[in-house]
């Protein structure tokens, strides 16, 4: 049996990538589920794939459902189609664009294929994660959930170029200051 190794990179970060370990006789809603399982997204919005060149345009589309949308040709869905069955050429390619209206889309890339079943994986399977991957729903650090509640309660993204109200206006404090007479110079 052909064990099929594809490294799912972010569009726009070559950099962050995640690659997965399937069976050629699964289906695209497994490769599906387990490229949701390695970016951490859930799984509630629509999904597509689609067959692809090395020039990564976008060919017969494999859907996770028929979407009331206009089709160039009718769609494959995702859960009777196996990827074995897709599989052109040794360096196959895919599209895989997930959520609509976030439009995350993904280039799939046939990087490895093995003939020995390894039996202590459960296929499909997460084999590599490199870079940190966006988070599904706002930003993402290294610090995490700690870091957000931090951001909401200073209120940080107002300085996020790290220049606040009180850098810009300090002269100005400087300037009052002597004007309200609350200090005397002298006694420093």
């Amino acid at each position: 049996m052909a064990i099929l190794k594809f490294r799912i990179y972010l569009e726009e970060d070559e950099v962050i990538y995640r690659d997965v370990v399937i069976k050629h006789t699964q289906t695209f809603a497994d490769l599906h589920a387990v490229i949701l399982k390695s970016y951490e997204f859930d799984n509630k919005h629509q999904a597509t794939f689609y067959r692809s060149n090395d020039f990564w345009q976008r060919g017969r589309e494999i859907s996770l459902a028929v979407y009331d949308k206009k089709y160039v040709a009718p769609p494959l869905l995702m859960a009777e189609t196996t990827i074995g069955s897709e599989i052109r050429d040794t360096n196959q390619k895919f599209i895989y664009v997930y959520d609509f209206a976030k439009n995350w889309t993904f280039l799939v890339e046939l990087i490895n294929v093995s003939k020995e079943e390894n039996a202590k994986i459960t296929y499909p399977a997460v084999a590599r994660v490199e870079g940190i991957g966006p988070q599904q729903y706002g930003t993402k650090s290294l610090l995490g959930n700690k870091f957000a509640d931090i951001e909401e309660k200073y209120d940080l993204k107002e300085a996020a170029e790290g220049f606040g109200e009180e850098g810009e206006s300090s002269g100005e404090a400087e300037e009052s200051f002597g004007e309200e007479g609350g200090g005397d110079e002298d006694n420093f």
